[in-house]
């Protein structure tokens, strides 16, 4: 029995199928992704996702989908499922469908009379490339298989619409051909591993509907090119190899190439090898640099989930110099102060105050795995000590070091936290003044930077910043503390004090340089758990709030209206995990082990095998937003991670 599997009784169910989604990236940022049953329900969706240097540097879904014919004695049988108007399926493949499991590599089994087809799917690791195998499992009579490929050639983020300005010829390649619809564009390379009939009969299909992109309030209906088709027999026991790639590929190679590529695979067969095959998926190498995706199907790079994903997704798993890589390739792109909040290069925006700080903390984390402590202030001291100077002189965006050693940030219309929400111009959760936890960051980062300098000997930069390290516990606990709130408030602002209970505070508890005693971190942690805590994270926003939002469902804004207004991140277990255990030490595994494991049921729902950016603050907790979130993966591998450490331990 495989970890991951589906039944035809729930594979038949549109209603319980279409929400479930395979993703698989590569090392370049390409991937490739649709339900399980092969309808594709997001715009995002396609079997061959790769970046367009050409166009403009970014995703676009070349082929789109793949219908496969089943032939017969002149019958014909379509295993391909598309939406169009009026709740439409045709054709309805998924109905042949009797299995499906997801390890090593996604495969399903189809049933059409006495025949049984398998086929796989895989997407190459470090190749803008995607193979799928069939196999004729049985049959009875003469079989042919035809395929009929669905092209779109745009970017993720678009729809294609009919028109006449596509390019609808085509050129022979070995066992197939090669097409582009429109010039900058890489050719894409249609191939099969052995002889194949190639019909060309160029023709639009219209109005293809995506549901969720109709479920998210954005246009969801798109025309797709569909050039001809390829037709080839079949034998019982036979395998062929189907290649989409923007290189040709060499067909008699293409079955041995299947093959050693299902050999590098984490197996998908646990909960702990689910989260090492989803977590090594968003790192991203391109020539020198590496870097981390901050979820698919549609995010970037982003500078704070880069630093908060980079320990679990690499340094717990033992990936120190890639991890490494990760932190050097970010410092390119420092500027001043900052560390871009989106983007790289000439594309980035640097509108994020805790970015920077959480630069600190992952190099805490480094030098914890990498063991290499000697080495952190000679190789990055420089940096960390422009970063610390430009806060405390005071940099863009109103973020500047008061006279009590706080940081204070924000201006009018500006999200610089990751509480970072808009809707029509004006942030949702705007917390302009000192945040709690940018304070904690803060604190965090200086307390490392004079541990870092002592072990180096840079008694100036010591003498320089301990004074006032040493009075940022009693202004903290001044400024956020309310002794008979018991909590900490999120942010203050001159006399105004933000009393509502979001997760900000945990941070304070959990971080290595605590500016807080044991006392209030009891309390914190009480008050979190109380309020703020479900079984897939923390909510953002306590339950008992008249601004709560349990739902986070509808059109972009009414979504946005609720991402940081109640809404679950699975992240915020890690730091929760951490602090709990600082104070609880053994005692608390059981409680927090128990968190941990409930993750389990997540790997067959929304992304298979993977955790999604958010869920629904209220029961029963309905995933949402990206299917597969780099920091939801990472803190839970650092959760285990967390809990492993405390079991081994003697005494706590």
């Amino acid at each position: 029995m495989s970890y991951i599997e589906f039944d035809k009784s729930q594979l038949i169910n549109l209603e319980y199928s279409l929400g479930k989604e395979l993703i698989r990236s590569n090392r370049a940022g390409a991937y490739a992704s649709k339900t399980i049953v092969g309808c594709n329900t997001r715009k995002y969706h396609g079997l061959l996702v790769v970046p367009q240097p050409g166009i403009d540097d970014e995703n676009h879904v070349l082929l789109s989908n793949l219908d496969e014919t089943i032939i017969q004695h002149d019958a014909e049988f379509n295993l391909g499922i598309h939406k169009y108007p009026g709740g439409v399926y045709d054709p309805k493949g998924h109905k042949y469908i009797r299995d499906f499991e997801a390890d090593p590599i996604p495969f399903i089994i189809y049933r059409v009379g006495g025949v049984v087809l398998k086929r796989e799917m895989l997407f190459m690791k470090n190749h803008d490339r995607m193979l799928m195998k069939y196999t004729l499992l049985d049959a009875h009579s003469r079989t042919r298989l035809r395929f009929k490929p669905f092209l779109a050639f745009r970017n993720v983020h678009q729809l294609s619409r009919a028109n006449m300005q596509v390019i609808d010829k085509y050129e022979n390649t070995e066992n197939g051909i090669r097409m582009r619809l429109y010039p900058g564009y890489s050719y894409l390379y249609l191939q099969f591993s052995k002889l194949v009939e190639y019909t060309h009969v160029p023709e639009w299909y219209y109005k293809i509907e995506y549901q969720e992109e109709m479920n998210r309030g954005y246009d969801y209906q798109e025309d797709l090119f569909v050039p001809g088709f390829f037709e080839l027999p079949i034998r019982k026991g036979e395998s062929i190899v189907f290649s989409a790639g923007i290189r040709e590929a060499n067909p008699r190679t293409l079955k041995r190439l299947f093959s050693a590529e299902i050999k590098q695979r984490i197996p998908r067969d646990s909960f702990e090898n689910c989260l090492a095959n989803a977590a090594q998926q968003f790192i991203v190498k391109k020539g020198k640099k590496t870097g981390i995706i901050a979820g698919y199907p549609w995010f970037g790079r982003w500078g704070r989930d880069t630093f908060i994903a980079l320990p679990g997704l690499l340094f717990v798993t033992g990936n120190i110099q890639t991890g490494k890589a990760v932190i050097d390739t970010m410092i390119v792109d420092l500027k001043g102060p900052l560390f871009p909040n989106i983007g790289e290069g000439y594309q980035s925006t640097y509108n994020s105050v805790d970015a920077p700080l959480w630069f600190f903390w992952a190099l805490q984390q480094y030098a914890l795995f990498s063991g290499k402590k000697q080495s952190v202030w000679k190789e990055y001291g420089k940096k960390m000590k422009l970063i610390l100077n430009g806060y405390r002189k005071g940099t863009r965006f109103n973020i500047k070091m008061q006279e009590n050693g706080l940081i204070y940030a924000g201006e009018q219309g500006l999200a610089l936290t990751w509480m970072d929400a808009v809707v029509n111009g004006k942030p949702v959760t705007p917390r302009t003044g000192m945040q709690v936890e940018i304070n904690a960051l803060w604190y965090n980062a200086i307390m490392f930077s004079i541990e870092m300098a002592e072990l180096a000997g840079d008694k100036k930069f010591v003498a320089d910043w301990k004074k006032i390290a040493d009075g940022i516990p009693t202004v903290f606990e001044e400024t956020f503390w309310d002794d008979q709130r018991q909590y900490l408030a999120d942010y203050v602002n001159g006399d105004f004090k933000d009393w509502s209970v979001r997760p900000n505070q945990i941070f304070a508890a959990s971080l290595p340089y605590s500016p807080v005693n044991e006392e209030i971190r009891k309390a914190v942690i009480t008050k979190v758990q109380q309020e703020l805590l479900t079984p897939r994270g923390l909510r953002t926003l306590s339950p008992k709030n008249p601004y709560y939002k349990g739902v986070c469902y509808g059109d972009q804004a009414t979504r946005d209206q609720a991402y940081h207004q109640g809404t679950v991140w699975p992240w915020l277990l890690g730091p929760f995990t951490e602090a709990y255990l600082k104070i609880h030490g053994k005692s608390g595994l059981s409680f927090v082990n128990e968190l941990y494991h409930g993750f389990e049921e997540v790997m067959t729902e929304a992304g298979i095998g993977t955790v999604s950016e958010v869920y629904d603050g209220d029961p029963p907790h309905r995933a949402g937003g990206a299917i597969s979130q780099a920091w939801s993966v990472a803190e839970l591998i650092r959760t285990k991670y967390l809990i492993d450490l405390y079991e081994n331990l003697d005494s706590v």
